[in-house]
C-alpha cells in the first residue's frame, strides 16, 4: 500500500486560468533600446459628434526578450505586469516582417 502521487513541479497555468489579456497589432516605430521596442497602434473610430471616422494612434513599450522585432514590423504585444517605468507590454509574435530594400550600388 505505499503508493507515490505525483505532484506537478512548478507548472505555468494556461493563458485561460490565468485570465484575459489586452492584445494589440501595431507597427514597430522603434527597437534602439536593449530589449525594447516602441510599437504604434492603430485605432479607427467614429467622432462622437460628427461622426466621421478618425484615426488615433496610441506608442506602446513593450518587452523584447530576444530582439526579433525590427523597425517596419508588424507585430502582437499582450499587456502583461509592470517591466519598468513605461513597460507594461510584451512581445508575442511578429505577424508580419518589414520589407528590406537594399540601396543599389552605382
Amino acid at each position: 500500500m505505499s503508493e507515490t502521487v505525483n505532484q506537478p513541479e512548478a507548472v505555468k497555468p494556461p493563458a485561460a486560468v490565468r485570465g484575459k489579456r489586452k492584445e494589440r497589432v501595431g507597427e514597430v516605430v522603434s527597437s534602439k533600446m536593449a530589449k525594447t521596442i516602441v510599437v504604434r497602434v492603430e485605432r479607427r473610430f467614429p467622432h462622437p459628434q460628427f461622426k466621421k471616422i478618425v484615426t488615433a494612434y496610441k506608442k506602446f513599450y513593450a518587452h523584447d526578450e530576444k530582439n526579433e522585432a525590427k523597425v517596419g514590423d508588424t507585430v502582437r504585444i499582450e499587456e502583461t505586469r509592470p517591466l519598468s517605468k513605461l513597460k507594461h507590454w510584451r512581445l508575442v509574435e511578429v505577424v508580419e516582417r518589414a520589407v528590406q530594400e537594399t540601396p543599389v550600388a552605382a
